[in-house]
């Protein structure tokens, strides 16, 4: 049986473990999480929002196998079981079933997760974690669980104390970290044990905004000055080079690296949302470096992502996709691969975004409806499709 360049990509990616990583947020901020094997012999899907619907795709030929009416701005973010999507609706996280793996059409479901003002959603050590800006609260469930079509998996509830946008994570022995904040602003985290007793707390870390883990289940939270992280109990403040705002609010990470890539931005009163920096975390010696990159290349927090080696790939303005090396903060490849963009308006605003499955980035082109696959390993654009929309937000389910 002949297998096509794209399958190819994909499986290959499969023997040496891949990465998926999540955008998120709105401050112009975003969480990214978690590391998985990209097996997509029996057939990856991609999920695309748009104004008042969703689309799933196929991942390789990249047509289109269903579209579902929605509300008019979601937000997308993979479940964890390789297969269910998550989207942000009025009443909470709905599950939206890609199909993913199996020979089953794809199905926005009637279920959701009741949630007030759904935020983060993150998946870390076989658990998807829930965040409800509304209330705090913090939703938990093992994500393996999700394959029932009929009933919502058992859940475990951690009530909020003060409600706010922040987020939560779960690491392999229990530990639960999230936010500290109010409606007034956020300050902090909390680490507590499987129990419920704290294990630590910093309130060192204004406008705290996203996550991240790395390897050893090291786990940064973004600050408008710098970054916290937690490792084995405790949590190290680290500050960035400008003060009082150099803010990280993403993290872009793989769980079998130690380093940790962030946006950043220093001037608070810049407008729109395209920054020009990365923040590169050493999670073993305890550093926060920023790098600047090349003029003429910019990002969003849809455009960065963790990939094939470890590497950081880039969604710039000039329409590439730059290969950053972590190690040393170098560009150390480029690939066109669409037209030039400009930064949105708003967060909310159609703009180019990318994310991984394997070896493959799935790219958005919105000024040209259009998705493209594009294998990271040589810059070649594998597949390409023109929808009858503007794509917004996407993520990716492996099957």
């Amino acid at each position: 049986m002949r297998t096509s360049p794209l399958r190819r990509a994909l499986i290959s990616a499969a023997a040496i473990g891949a990465v998926i990583t999540l955008a998120s947020c709105s401050s112009g901020g975003d969480s990214t999480a978690p590391a998985s094997t990209a097996d997509t012999e029996a057939g990856s899907r991609v999920a695309i929002s748009y104004d008042g619907g969703i689309l799933v795709l196929d991942g390789e030929s990249l047509d289109t196998v269903a579209d579902f009416e929605s509300e008019p701005f979601t937000r997308l973010s993979p479940a964890g079981d390789d297969r269910h999507v998550m989207v942000t609706m009025s009443e909470g996280f709905q599950v939206l079933d890609t199909g993913a793996g199996s020979s089953d059409e794809a199905e926005l479901t009637d279920l959701v997760f009741p949630a007030d003002a759904p935020g983060h959603v993150v998946r870390h050590a076989g658990k998807t974690i829930l965040y409800a800006d509304g209330t705090s609260d913090t939703t938990i469930f093992d994500s393996a669980d999700l394959g029932s079509a009929d009933e919502l998996p058992e859940v475990e509830t951690v009530p909020g104390v003060e409600a706010h946008h922040g987020v939560s994570v779960v690491l392999e022995d229990g530990t639960f970290l999230t936010t500290v904040g109010n409606a007034d602003g956020r300050n902090g985290i909390v680490a507590k044990d499987a129990s419920g007793a704290e294990i630590a707390s910093s309130d060192q870390c204004p406008g705290v905004h996203g996550e991240g883990t790395a390897k050893d289940e090291v786990v940064v939270f973004g600050c408008e000055n710098g970054a916290l992280v937690y490792a084995n109990g405790e949590i190290v403040k680290l500050s960035s080079p400008d003060q009082p705002y150099g803010r990280m609010g993403n993290a872009y990470v793989s769980e079998t690296s130690p380093i940790i890539v962030g946006d950043y931005k220093n001037d608070v009163d810049a407008e729109g949302y395209l920054l020009g920096a990365v923040t590169l975390i050493d999670t073993i010696a305890k550093t926060l470096e920023v790098v600047d990159l090349p003029d003429g290349v910019e990002y969003t927090f849809r455009d960065v992502v963790r990939g094939p080696e470890d590497l950081a790939y880039i969604l710039s303005t000039d329409g590439s996709i730059h290969v950053l090396d972590p190690e040393t903060g170098e560009i150390t490849d480029s690939y066109p691969v669409i037209e030039a963009w400009e930064g949105p308006a708003e967060w909310q605003d159609a703009h180019p975004a990318i994310v991984v499955l394997g070896n493959v980035a799935y790219v958005t082109e919105p000024a040209a409806n259009s998705v493209h696959a594009v294998d990271l390993t040589s810059g070649r654009v594998l597949a390409s499709t023109e929808l009858d929309v503007a794509p917004v937000e996407i993520a990716p389910a492996a099957g």
